[in-house]
């Protein structure tokens, strides 16, 4: 296994800053050195823990941003070397270089043929074979960087382009900025929408769905480094802000019979939407998992299907047993192998999901953090009420009577560790009302 140290010549002790070297060591008689142009004062060098000593008085800012280089050039040596088949007769100089490629890739192609930030991404889609529900969402991100960059260019100028070996993380508080304030732009600057058009108007975004637009981008640049493209990654120096998620809430057994019960014989089309929400949330699937099944699906009384977040990883078969009420209600919709209900588009169902729980009178209040503001409010169940709340009630309610993360992760599709599924066992009222009972005995 390949080991990195960091050290400085003991002959250049008396000088007032010298380069760090680097000695790359793997196995018997295998040593690259590298000369970095990171430059420390010898007095401050710590030898053995290999950064700026600790207990001496030095500029804060300096020790960590020289601290940081130093672990920085340790694991990009360790990629180069890493990434190279045949090790046999790599030199210091063959190092060097390769660390120059990454380093300073502008170096080493004609700018006639250097390939654009948005050919970069283009063809980092096309290595991955993501799904085509994540292709969409990487193509969303991609037209927000085209939209920015227009809107940018209004501010600096026509040259301005951009470019992986230029973003710094200026721009990307920048980028952040104007995902924030996207939605006043719209109005402002309807040439850079007509240029690059959404499907809908842009609304204000809250910080969960901003970063993750940052970490699709932070996870273009991982790649971009890897392959050589770049030696530039912004988010080495750039944290994206924690998501914040409220307790998860969702309807209990009895409140989802009440729905299934209620009479909606005058609105057909609500009954046949209520119907598939029912379903949802006796399968548990995720709603674009759900939009793609047929009837090939019902296989030996139960729904089997492999969820599309795990078909980019290790593909992983659902298999979920179908209780009396699915087998109900699937058969009120024959079918011949088209969709397995008589779906429409998912915003309509959103809306006629609300429209269903009003009926109802599923209106009880609810506590949910404000994605914009991140605050706590309290909103009417009704009100707020989606696709993914049948995810919930599926998750939530059986676990709350397993308390199996591991059974109810293999039904609902859950991978292991997931922290999606940590946020659905929190422990509702009855379980905590069951706990204190102990203290009686």
């Amino acid at each position: 296994m390949a080991t990195v140290k960091a050290f400085i010549r003991t002959s250049t002790r008396k000088a007032t800053t010298v380069n760090i070297r680097f000695r790359l060591s793997a196995g018997r008689g295998v040593q690259l050195f590298h000369s970095s142009e990171i430059e420390v004062p010898p007095a401050v060098w710590d030898d053995v823990r290999q950064e700026v000593k600790a207990k001496v008085v030095f500029d804060s800012s300096k020790r960590i941003e020289i601290n940081r280089s130093v672990a920085d050039r340790k694991n990009l040596i360790l990629e180069v070397y890493d990434a190279v088949a045949n090790k046999d007769g790599l030199t210091s100089g063959w190092l060097d270089e390769q660390i120059d490629r990454r380093l300073h890739p502008e170096k080493y192609t004609d700018a006639s043929d250097k390939q654009t930030f948005f050919d970069a991404f283009a063809e980092f889609l096309r290595v991955h074979k993501y799904s085509q529900w994540r292709q969409r969402a990487f193509q969303v991100v991609i037209r927000a960087l085209q939209r920015y960059e227009l809107y940018t260019r209004k501010k600096q100028g026509p040259a301005f382009v951009l470019s992986v070996d230029t973003i710094t993380p200026a721009l990307l508080s920048d980028f952040e900025d104007f995902l924030r304030h996207e939605y006043q732009y719209a109005d402002q600057h309807p040439d850079i929408y007509e240029a690059v058009p959404e499907s809908r108007t842009p609304v204000q975004r809250g910080q969960n769905t901003i970063n993750g637009i940052l970490i699709k981008i932070r996870t273009f640049f991982i790649w971009a480094n890897k392959v050589g493209k770049t030696g530039n990654n912004p988010f080495r120096n750039y944290s994206i802000a924690e998501s914040v998620y409220g307790t998860p809430y969702y309807i209990t057994i009895e409140e989802r019979n009440k729905l299934y019960r209620t009479n909606l014989s005058r609105h057909p089309q609500l009954a046949i939407q209520r119907d598939i929400f029912v379903f949802q949330c006796l399968i548990g699937c995720r709603v674009g998992d759900l939009y793609q099944m047929t009837r090939n699906n019902v296989i030996n009384g139960a729904i089997e299907y492999i969820p599309r977040k795990t078909k980019e990883g290790r593909p992983v078969t659902v298999r979920v047993p179908l209780n009396s009420i699915a087998l109900e209600i699937l058969a009120k919709y024959p079918s011949n192998g088209a969709p397995l209900f008589p779906f429409i588009a998912q915003q309509q169902y959103n809306k006629a999901i609300k429209r269903i729980f009003l009926a109802a009178g599923l209106c009880r209040p609810v506590v949910v953090i404000n994605p914009t503001t991140r605050e706590q409010e309290i909103r009417p169940l009704n009100e707020i009420a989606s696709s993914h709340l049948a995810r919930r009630c599926f998750v939530g309610n059986l676990y709350k009577q397993v308390k199996d993360p591991n059974l109810v992760g293999a039904l609902s599709g859950h991978v292991d560790g997931s922290r999606a599924f940590a946020r659905y066992r929190e422990i509702d009222e009855e379980m905590k009302r069951d706990l204190v009972k102990l203290l009686e005995k």
